[in-house]
């Protein structure tokens, strides 16, 4: 072929694009490379609790790398947890109940309640290395993004339609073959939405966590949130406004390097027999797609992986159907493990039970009365946050996920405001409410707000976009008014994910409450009453029944609410406005 043809041209200036492009790729991945073994010195070197935070911004890059990698390792913790977590609820009707109320009771309790325990067992686990901080750290992390990611994959397995369901019995699909190819791919868009929410998450988890004091012990470790912690309690606004700008431009390098490609990929997941007309485009995707190390090589990789299970899936399948086993031996040797199972969980929830007893005594009726007073105040604000936030956050995310265009504009303005921790700008905010006369009350609602209307927000645009094309076509169609699409297409299409990011949003105002609350601004302690509050002063004084206590009263209210609302609506979704044929 003549070398000057343009069809040989473009080869060529294709396979150069592409070299280039893997070169890169390759760079990338040696730097990662290069910061896991930098890291791991540092995990495995001595133990430094407390670091001396410099307010230079040339510091910030290594605080930014830190962080990254905190909330990173915790993110992966979370995904893995919530998969398993959701589909063992999902499909083991015994356990289901107990499971969603202990997941939603956890979701509920404020980091601050876990960090004591959590923080001193991995520095007792670990002793001698950093690697014992830093882990405490990351689970501390890890409890502040994995419960809406879990409550999302359940609700998405409760709500897979009927007929694809028989259809995978129909084809013998090993429940590998049904996780990969029907499971996961149905729950996609809504893991990915899910995921933005909770690394917004983890970034507001990690104000609390980087730099915490319990009683006489202080631990602060090198990061953003110590950084922004810092410049807070000194009142530096320049470093203040620096270290926010810093997680600005994080976000957004996230949001066009990793979420936007993956909310691209998962559209292919959409259930519509009708190709939409506007698709979720993203330019980083379509680069990567490119790219010959990352399309031969990962699928070379997993096929290599891949094919072994599903040869021995096929052979332990055409064994069982040749000699089937004994179903009474194998159902007796179950019922043995899980009464085992149960004698062990049964000591030693005995065994703390008496352990919380022995601490819960030190508490004075005095404390015992501000408390019920402050579980009845917080409450009062969960629930205001929460209906405010649906108020909003209901209509803009169906204009989001309805709209392309718009989605590309407004998304990552949403996923900037909601990665940025609300923490770092709440003492400006606080101030500027009690300087107008609205105290401490009201501006315990604002941040309240600001740390749960995006749980809603995702998951509304999640179900949006998850409604199919050809439905939005059949009601256009017909010519529905706005109220019979409201009631006839768009509720119903958003409900499961709806109710998904109530539950979730009321745990992130729960979790908010502990710095809603309480918060020190320019050498004061700023405090309402409320369980948040105590929780908080508790903690700095190393009051550790009040903490228990205040925990115990949280998760009495949250199990009520998800008998009396949550879990009737749950059923609702999986039933009534389940997508079927």
């Amino acid at each position: 072929m003549n070398p000057q043809h343009p069809f040989a041209r473009s080869l060529v200036t294709i396979r150069k694009g592409t070299f280039f492009l893997d070169l890169g790729v390759g760079v990338c991945g040696f730097a990662i490379f290069l910061g896991v073994i930098h890291m791991a010195r540092y995990w495995l070197g001595t133990p430094v609790p407390v670091v001396p935070i410099s307010h230079s911004f040339s510091a910030l890059p290594g605080y930014a790398f830190n962080s990254i990698v905190r909330i990173g390792i915790a993110y992966l913790l979370s995904l893995a947890f919530a998969i398993g977590y959701g589909y063992i609820a999902a499909y083991n009707s015994r356990l289901e109940a107990g499971m969603i109320a202990i997941l939603d009771i956890f979701q509920s309790i404020p980091v601050l309640s876990f960090l004591p325990p959590v923080l001193l067992a991995m520095i007792g686990l670990i002793p001698g290395h950093q690697l014992g901080i830093e882990m405490g750290v990351i689970l501390l992390i890890f409890t502040g993004q994995v419960w809406n990611l879990a409550f999302s994959f359940y609700s998405s397995l409760k709500t897979i339609p009927r007929e694809m369901t028989e259809a995978s019995r129909i084809y013998r699909f090993s429940a590998w073959q049904r996780f990969w190819q029907l499971e996961l791919p149905f729950a996609a868009i809504g893991l990915v939405w899910n995921s933005i929410v909770s690394v917004a998450g983890g970034w507001f988890a990690l104000m609390l966590c980087e730099m915490v004091t319990l009683g006489d012990r202080s631990f602060r470790l090198p990061g953003l949130g110590s950084y922004i912690q810092s410049a807070a309690d000194s009142a530096d606004t320049h470093a203040l406004i620096a270290g926010i700008g810093t997680v600005v431009l994080i976000v957004v390098a996230t949001d066009q390097l990793v979420w936007r490609p993956l909310i691209a990929w998962s559209d292919k997941f959409k259930l519509e027999q009708v190709e939409s007309a506007d698709r979720v485009r993203s330019p980083i995707l379509t680069l990567l797609q490119r790219s010959t190390l990352l399309t031969h090589l990962p699928g070379k990789l997993w096929g290599s992986i891949e094919e072994p299970i599903y040869r021995r899936l096929s052979r332990a399948r055409e064994r069982h159907l040749v000699q089937p086993l004994d179903e009474e031996s194998r159902r007796g040797t179950g019922a043995i493990g899980f009464w085992a199972f149960s004698a062990v969980l049964g000591l030693a929830v005995a065994w703390a039970f008496a352990q919380a007893i022995l601490l819960l005594r030190t508490v004075t009726a005095q404390e015992l009365r501000l408390l019920f007073e402050g579980a009845a105040a917080t409450f009062l604000r969960v629930n205001a946050a929460l209906l405010i936030s649906a108020l909003w956050t209901v209509p803009v995310g169906v204009a989001i996920g309805f709209n392309p265009r718009l989605a590309r504009i407004v998304q990552p303005v949403a996923q900037v405001m909601a990665s940025v921790p609300a923490s770092a700008f709440y003492p400006v905010l606080l101030m500027g409410l009690i300087r107008i006369g609205a105290g401490v009350g009201i501006g315990s609602i604002a941040l309240m707000l600001l740390g749960t209307q995006w749980y809603i927000l995702f998951n509304v645009i999640a179900g949006a976009m998850s409604i199919p094309s050809d439905l939005r076509e059949v009601a256009e169609l017909y010519r529905f008014s706005r109220w019979q699409r409201w009631t006839r297409l768009i509720l119903p299409g958003i409900f499961p994910y709806l109710i998904t990011g109530m539950v979730t949003a009321s745990g992130g105002a729960w979790n908010a409450s502990v710095m809603a609350e309480y918060s020190h601004v320019q050498g004061e302690t700023l405090q309402t009453i409320g369980l948040g509050a105590q929780i908080s002063s508790a903690t700095d004084a190393g009051r550790f029944a009040i903490i228990l206590l205040a925990t115990v009263l949280i998760s009495l209210m949250v199990v009520t609410m998800n008998r009396l609302v949550w879990r009737r609506l749950y059923r609702l979704a999986e039933t009534r406005y389940k997508l079927e044929g």
